[in-house]
């Protein structure tokens, strides 16, 4: 009899039902508001909506691909948000 595989060892590409999308706790927000928005305005709309971390960015940084559920980022130049994205 073989040895059920441990869940981390699965094929990540293999659909799991019971997975939601997202990493919970993620708020139910409206990403596209954000992209034009002075970045002092965009960040209180993220900390009002129930973001727990509010990252700010550089066009082109080099960011690692980790996950954080709860962080919303955002790519900021001359004080505006270019780009919005959660993790």
């Amino acid at each position: 009899m073989a040895p059920t595989p441990h869940p981390r060892d699965q094929d990540p590409g293999e659909p799991d039902d019971r997975r939601p999308p997202f990493p919970a706790p993620n708020p139910h927000d409206d990403l596209d508001a954000y992209p034009g928005l002075p970045l002092e305005q965009a960040e209180q709309r993220a900390y009002d909506r129930g973001w727990q971390t509010v990252r700010s960015l550089p066009p082109d940084a080099v960011v690692t691909m980790e996950y954080v559920a709860g962080r919303l980022n955002f790519t900021v130049a001359d004080g505006r948000v270019l780009r919005c994205w959660m993790g």
